[in-house]
């Protein structure tokens, strides 16, 4: 089964370095540049460009790990670097995993490393001119996800064609993409209520971004019907089993379990995206760009499930409705 991205979110699971790629639809402000990767054992240094056509570079985000551990922070333009900006901090550790997330705005590049704000780069160049995002270093990458930036609030996103010359062929394919019509959310506090606005419909997409936490037991996701205590969809990892179960809660009553999963994608300590889609006649989950289970409908008017609670261990850097 395909893994459709919705549009406004693009992402490129285990990509290969060194990663050079246009940035779809182009940089924009409001735009989030999600990284979700491993720091080497043995690191040295990674880089972060994101890079006009040519040599250019609008900001070049560079950890050291040289002694006097420190990020550097600068433009190249015609050919030449500028002045140097540096934080001597070090908010990386070698052989840990890390969440590395770059906001555009009007004014800057906003940094937060592991949910937490690191610096602020002031535009020294454009952000219309870049056109790449270029990734390399001592690192593993686990995803790259380019994500907002593009419409006005309450308007469907339109994502700009990453072929030009598609025409019509690729605005039929868009009319049969996935959904998300909400604001996204970033770092919200767990536990999470959020409001599916107009209720579930076919092709709506829920996308969330988290980490599990070290020492986790159990975490539940739940696709709930406002003022009463139903349960569409019920989603709970449990890590002393292995398990990933899901379930209804319907007229006061548990159904049967599921618990069959093409793979478990959450582990203790490790960072997890997750895109559910309603279809038809079932829920279609994928982590990490592949399919983990289909979940058929047990309730009958889906239209009224209005609610995503999101609970337990775990930490949630980005949840979109």
């Amino acid at each position: 089964m395909a893994f459709m991205p919705a549009p406004g979110y693009h992402p490129y699971f285990n990509p290969t370095l060194p990663y050079n790629r246009e940035i779809p639809g182009g940089l924009r402000p409001g735009m989030s540049i999600y990284i979700q990767g491993v720091a080497s054992n043995h690191m040295k240094r990674f880089h972060v460009n994101f890079a006009l056509s040519g040599d250019d570079i609008a900001f070049h985000f560079n950890p050291r790990f040289d002694g006097w551990d420190k990020v550097v922070l600068n433009s190249k333009q015609g050919g030449r670097w500028g002045s140097e900006e540096r934080k001597n901090s070090m908010p990386f550790h070698k052989g840990s995993a890390f969440e590395l997330v770059f906001t555009v705005t009007n004014e800057h590049y906003k940094v937060v490393v592991n949910g937490s704000p690191f610096y602020e780069y002031k535009h020294r160049i454009p952000i219309q001119m870049v056109t790449h995002l270029q990734v390399d270093g001592d690192l593993e990458l686990q995803s790259i996800n380019f994500l907002g930036g593009g419409s006005a609030p309450g308007q469907m996103p339109m994502p700009a064609p990453a072929y030009p010359g598609v025409g019509a062929t690729y605005m039929n394919r868009y009319q049969q993409l996935p959904t998300m019509e909400g604001p996204p959310v970033f770092n919200p506090p767990v536990p999470f209520f959020g409001r599916i606005q107009g209720g579930l419909t076919p092709r709506k997409t829920i996308v969330i971004k988290g980490q599990v936490t070290q020492q986790a037991r159990n975490f539940v996701i739940n696709f709930k019907v406002d003022h009463s205590e139903d349960v569409a969809l019920h989603i709970n990892p449990r890590f002393p089993e292995g398990a990933v179960v899901r379930n209804s809660f319907i007229g006061g009553r548990w159904g049967k379990e599921e618990r069959n999963v093409s793979f478990n994608p959450f582990i203790p300590g490790q960072y997890f995206d997750l895109s559910i889609r309603c279809g038809n006649d079932r829920f279609k989950i994928f982590a990490n760009g592949q399919h983990v289970f289909d979940y058929a409908h047990r309730f009958s008017d889906f239209s009224r499930v209005n609610t995503v609670e999101i609970k337990g261990d775990l930490s949630l850097s980005y949840v979109q409705i």
